[in-house]
């Protein structure tokens, strides 16, 4: 809990930092360029028998056209109910993480991409039975994400972007087990 305090709190001062610089007071030759910030992130939902909401947001700078990097937060919610045997079972996950990233773009549009990130994970897993019975766990899982992506502009600084990644770490409590993340999202600029 206390990491994910400190990683809202880092997001949250960054959000600050970030409205708080003004064009009129930065020479943007030199210093800060608010026009290189980069905010945007993932948003998804799917509801049925599993059923998600996740919430990823993400703050960055385009230190040059071949180079970005930033922080991003993890929010991740998931539910599901089936049958096993003739009791009805409903697991809850909850996700709560984040981590930093950069981005290398040998091509203006295709871009590399590499985010190391925690997650602290609660696991809920109900069975409702005669007497009904109840599990919990937490665990942590760190997770090292590569891969690559397109971004496609869609006016002023602003871009849908697609990636491909992969957990190549694989610890056991990973989020994203042995399988590729895909996401769609977008990045907005100043």
């Amino acid at each position: 809990m206390k990491r994910i305090c400190l990683i809202a709190a880092v997001f949250l001062l960054s959000m600050q930092a970030v409205m708080a610089q003004s064009p009129y007071r930065v020479d943007t030759a030199r210093g800060f360029d608010p026009s290189k910030l980069m905010v945007g992130g993932n948003f998804g939902f799917a509801f049925g028998n599993y059923s998600l909401v996740n919430v990823s947001p993400m703050i960055g700078y385009r230190f040059s056209p071949k180079a970005a990097a930033g922080i991003s937060i993890n929010a991740q919610f998931t539910w599901e109910k089936y049958r096993e045997g003739s009791y009805e079972v409903k697991n809850n996950y909850t996700i709560l993480g984040g981590g930093i990233w950069g981005r290398y773009y040998p091509l203006e549009m295709l871009f590399v991409h590499a985010q190391p990130e925690y997650n602290s994970i609660s696991y809920k897993k109900q069975i409702y039975s005669d007497p009904r019975q109840s599990f919990k766990e937490r665990y942590g899982a760190p997770s090292l994400l590569l891969g690559g992506g397109y971004a496609q502009p869609i006016g002023g600084n602003s871009a849908l972007v697609i990636m491909l990644l992969y957990d190549v770490l694989q610890d056991e409590n990973s989020p994203y087990r042995n399988r590729p993340v895909f996401s769609v999202g977008g990045n907005f600029g100043f």
